[in-house]
């Protein structure tokens, strides 16, 4: 595993991959992991935060986690740090935004990591080699403890990941 991470690394390096940066106005918010952001170009861009799935909007706390999302990105300006789009072309990344706490601070608080932090998304294990070493500790650690506190989606007995749901093993018993 070691070896394909060095490998990737240095591939990365070779052929120029370099993350690319936009920064704009969050006008939009679809669901717990998607936003539209409006930069000063007047371009929307959707993006997909990456690292995380949150639940669909049909699910139990679907609805909860967009709600959330909206409270810390919704009319706000943000920085949207990516690598890749989605096979939607969607740009998958990571979201900077102002902490609601410090009106006066720049943007340092990761949208996605705080949608894990609060019970409102999963860890996207998925994708973890897209991240680095201290984003998948950081992701991680935080959804176990957010599981160990049962806060937001963890209150459910058992709740159901989006990547399941979406495959239609389950089906919506409640919209919270």
């Amino acid at each position: 595993m070691r070896w394909t991470l060095a490998l990737a690394s240095l591939l990365a390096l070779a052929f120029g991959i370099h993350a690319e940066s936009i920064s704009g106005r969050v006008v939009g918010v679809s669901d717990g992991d998607t936003i539209t952001v409006l930069d000063d170009n007047h371009a929307q861009h959707k993006v997909r935060l990456a690292g995380i799935d949150a639940p669909e909007k049909s699910q139990p706390f679907g609805n909860r986690s967009k709600e959330s999302l909206s409270d810390l990105v919704f009319n706000k300006p943000v920085r949207v740090e990516f690598t890749k789009h989605d096979r939607y072309g969607r740009i998958v990344g990571k979201v900077w935004v102002q902490p609601q706490s410090c009106p006066t601070c720049p943007m340092t608080l990761d949208a996605g990591h705080a949608q894990i932090t609060m019970g409102m998304a999963w860890w996207f294990r998925k994708y973890a080699n897209e991240q680095s070493p201290a984003d998948q500790g950081a992701y991680e650690f935080s959804e176990t403890e957010a599981r160990a506190k049962r806060v937001g989606l963890w209150r459910d007995s058992d709740p159901v990941p989006p990547w399941e749901f979406r495959r239609g093993r389950f089906s919506a018993t409640s919209v919270q």
